[in-house]
């Protein structure tokens, strides 16, 4: 039933394309391209993405993107905004090494198995799967232990959904806090 909604889904939308990139950014050569927001674009296809090799921070959130492929080589990225998309899997984003912060809020991840893939990520700090205000979120947030789990299944995490994770940095955090309440 799944694969055929995502066929269904794969053959309407927007793709980007060179024109795109380029009508966007201004740019003309696509290496060139450091920082792009297509966001509300109605982008179902990521196209031509994965030649902006030299891209840091992307803005895909409000679109209809299911699959990530083409991301997979965007090895400078660091700021990835994926909210209010369409997707199931994140494996492509195993080769995204530089990832520092990565919104997933508003998509269709059921399972903290289907995060296992960024394990690898060494540098990634701040990870959204839930967003209240923006009312977005993923099935697997329904579970109350899904932030306790995925702050052990990625160490690294300096902050979960915005909110600060229990830790070393957390504990400096909140004795600052006390110290300048108490002044």
């Amino acid at each position: 039933e799944e694969e055929e909604e995502e066929e269904e889904e794969e053959g309407s939308g927007v793709c980007v394309t060179p024109a795109l990139l380029k009508a966007c950014t201004g740019e003309f050569s696509l290496e060139s391209i450091l920082l792009l927001r297509l966001r509300g674009r109605g982008i179902a296809h990521l196209g031509c993405l994965a030649d902006c090799s030299n891209l840091e921070w992307l803005d895909l959130s409000g679109n209809s993107i299911a699959a990530l492929a083409p991301l997979a080589t965007l090895r400078a990225l660091a700021v990835l905004n994926l909210a209010g998309n369409r997707v199931a899997s994140v494996e492509p984003l195993r080769g995204c090494r530089n990832l520092r912060q990565l919104n997933l809020a508003g998509n269709r991840l059921r399972s903290l198995r289907q995060l296992r893939c960024l394990q690898g990520l060494r540098h990634l700090e701040s990870l959204r799967l839930r967003d209240p205000l923006a009312r977005l979120a993923n099935p697997l947030c329904a579970s109350p232990a899904y932030r306790a789990a995925l702050a052990a299944m990625l160490p690294g995490l300096k902050a979960i959904d915005g909110q600060r994770v229990a830790g070393r940095g957390s504990e400096l955090f909140r004795l600052c806090r006390e110290l300048d309440a108490a002044l």
